[in-house]
């Protein structure tokens, strides 16, 4: 009933993998909650599953410190741009733009956008040696640390140690950085999600692999191929290079979809017959079948000899272009009785044609066609790199970014996959320029759509004398004094949305888009407090850990934003203020707060008061910020909440947080 968590270094992305184990073999676990390996194996020895030694995949220099990044803590707290959030066009905004690190984000996303993401698209550094891209790392591990934790020797934890600080662009520096990535971007798809990730021939080869090892080889979808160059590259020895990949993974190929961006012709028939497969009868209901003979009646012996196309087993009779009895037909065909009976059900259009004698099956609306893994002038007259850089300048008027992706390609892709699909939510955590961003602002324009995005941005800073335009551009135009590449991200969004506006009300036929969503909120990650101690093994009265004298105002509203995220609240929901007589409270989907000092006795009171006469306050967790909060307090709060979910006959649990 009453728990003590110091959750704030605590944050780490959920194991869907070790909740599977726990729920189906919870024998294995000893009652220290470690798993029992040989356990494990003997009971699925006992079940004839045979554990090889040899197996197939890859390893490299980092990959334990890799999967160590993967579930360490997060090092930060989440910080809301109140100012920005707070405008007109911002404040009921389902979109987010997160300014920070993006392994710290997905740790901070984990929980509330589990399983609740449709696509990613993620354009990684390519690790070309030229894109700048070098290995940085600030955990500062002990070797000590490191040999526990990964589980390595004291020589590989040395090698590794040094690796993470050197700065390294090889290929197990890349992988170390893509692998917790990734490793946790699997857990933010939805059970049909799908992810995209552009990349070329430098990194493509072991990014197949790894993804093999996070995704599951049979999720694997297709490497597209997208023609970036209107005239091709010839600094390689060899050949000309117009192209580059997309990697296409889905989260779980049972539960996949086509994708399609479009549908055949609406009344195109589909022959139920398919030569070379064995006879089988189908039965017709009556009045489920149009003909294209005049109304007669049609008897089995009526019927030509010769090879079987489709054989009447009973008389057939016609009235008004129906058939009134039911029928059987025998013929080789494509479809069961049970998808029959579906398109039946679905009131679908079935016709039988005169010659050949055969039901056909007409899909309304059109049938879904498949996408090709090709995106170029000729299929999708898919836009370029060139073109991506006229998008820029049209909207900035000037060039500030080295190859951008066009909006057309990331259009495309999220239009093949949401098109079932139009409230989806698509992240992209390497956002650059947030060419995804606009892309589905104008795809939502377009077919009136409800997607949402969530991009993030590390605050990079701009190297002057690399790119002085994209500088002078964000000091000077946007003010600010330490220019990043977050800030022309931001500004793309803003600009975009104001385009694609001013551009409808200046058509032909221009549409109603009050209800679309053209603003977004800003959070950023923020370090933990220096000297906020977790140390202690006891948290008693005599016990001080950290001054919170200290804590402003906006200290407390970034540590209640990082809690309520991780309690799976996200992050464009806002939290409901309630006021307790006199002492404020938050809340949100069962989930209370109480951050601040002075919480008395008569706050008590009104809160179970509330809890009583409230049918729409049902708060089944009450969480405090303990350093706000006397011993005593604590425990008269715990003991009546106890007390009074008791007598409710209901759970409430009672939470201190440090």
């Amino acid at each position: 009933m009453s728990k003590e968590k110091r959750i704030t270094d605590e944050i780490t992305p959920p194991n869907k993998d070790l909740e599977i184990l726990k729920n189906n073999f919870p024998h294995c676990f000893d009652k220290n909650g470690a798993f029992d390996f040989d356990k494990f194996k003997t009971q699925l020895s006992e079940n004839e599953i045979n554990f090889s030694k040899e197996s197939y995949g890859m390893d490299w220099l980092g990959k334990s410190y890799a999967r160590l990044l993967a579930t360490d803590e997060a090092t930060t707290l989440l910080k809301e741009d109140e100012s920005f959030n707070q405008k007109g066009e911002n404040i009921n905004s389902g979109n987010l733009l997160i300014k920070g690190d993006n392994l710290e984000v997905l740790k901070h996303l984990s929980n509330a956008y589990y399983e609740k993401i449709k696509m990613i698209y993620i354009d990684p550094p390519y690790n070309t040696g030229t894109d700048g891209f070098v290995y940085e790392d600030d955990r500062k591990f002990t070797k000590e640390e490191l040999q526990e934790l990964a589980g390595v020797s004291e020589e590989k934890a040395k090698r590794i140690l040094a690796f993470t600080q050197s700065k390294s662009n090889s290929h197990s520096a890349w992988l170390t950085f893509m692998y917790p990535r990734l490793y946790i971007a699997k857990q933010l798809l939805k059970d049909d999600g799908v992810i995209f990730i552009s990349i070329d021939d430098n990194e493509v080869a072991q990014l197949r692999i790894l993804m093999d090892e996070i995704f599951g080889e049979e999720n694997f979808v297709s490497e597209f191929i997208w023609e970036k160059k209107k005239k091709p590259s010839f600094l390689h020895n060899n050949v000309g290079k117009l192209s580059e990949y997309i990697m296409c993974y889905v989260n779980n190929s049972n539960k996949t979809f086509p994708f399609s961006i479009e549908k055949t012709t609406k009344g195109k028939k589909y022959p139920f017959n398919n030569a070379g497969n064995s006879l089988e009868e189908l039965t017709f209901p009556p009045q489920t079948v149009e003909f294209s003979i005049e109304d007669c009646s049609i008897k089995p012996q009526d019927m030509s000899e010769g090879k079987i196309i489709t054989e009447l087993l009973d008389e057939l009779t016609i009235k008004d272009g129906l058939n009134v009895n039911e029928f059987r037909l025998k013929g080789e065909w494509r479809y069961s009785q049970t998808t029959l009976n579906e398109i039946i059900n679905n009131k679908e259009k079935i016709s039988i044609s005169k010659i050949p004698f055969r039901p056909n099956h007409i899909k309304v609306g059109g049938e879904i066609k498949k996408m090709k893994n090709s995106f170029s002038p000729t299929h999708y007259k898919m836009e370029t790199n060139e073109d991506a850089t006229m998008q820029i300048e049209s909207l900035f008027g000037i060039n500030l970014f080295s190859n951008p992706k066009p909006t057309k390609l990331i259009k495309t892709i999220i239009k093949a996959i949401s098109y079932n699909d139009p409230k989806s939510i698509i992240l992209d955590f390497f956002a650059g320029s947030g060419t995804t961003g606009d892309a589905i602002m104008q795809l939502n324009a377009e077919d009136e759509g409800n997607r949402k995005y969530i991009l993030v941005q590390l605050p990079e800073k701009i190297d002057p004398k690399k790119n002085k335009t994209a500088y002078d551009f964000v000091k000077n135009e946007l003010k600010v004094e330490e220019p990043t590449i977050f800030e022309i991200t931001k500004e793309r969004l803003i600009r975009a949305s104001k385009k694609i506006q001013e551009e409808n009300k200046e058509s032909k036929e221009p549409k109603d888009l009050s209800n679309q969503d053209f603003g977004f909120k800003i959070f950023e990650t923020t370090p933990i407090w220096e000297d906020y101690n977790f140390e202690a093994e006891e948290l008693g009265e005599q016990t001080k850990l950290f001054d919170e004298s200290k804590l402003t105002e906006e200290d407390i509203k970034t540590l209640l934003i990082t809690w309520k995220t991780y309690d799976g609240i996200p992050l464009t929901q806002s939290l409901e203020t309630i006021n307790l007589d006199g002492y404020t409270t938050y809340y949100n989907n069962g989930k209370l707060y109480l951050m601040d000092k002075g919480f008395k006795t008569k706050n008590l009171t009104t809160l179970l008061e509330k809890i009583d006469s409230d049918s729409h306050f049902n708060p089944t967790s009450i969480i405090a910020f303990g350093y706000h909060f006397e011993s005593k307090n604590l425990r008269e709060i715990s003991e009546n909440i106890k007390s009074y979910a008791n007598k409710k006959s209901i759970d409430i649990d009672f939470i201190t947080r440090y």
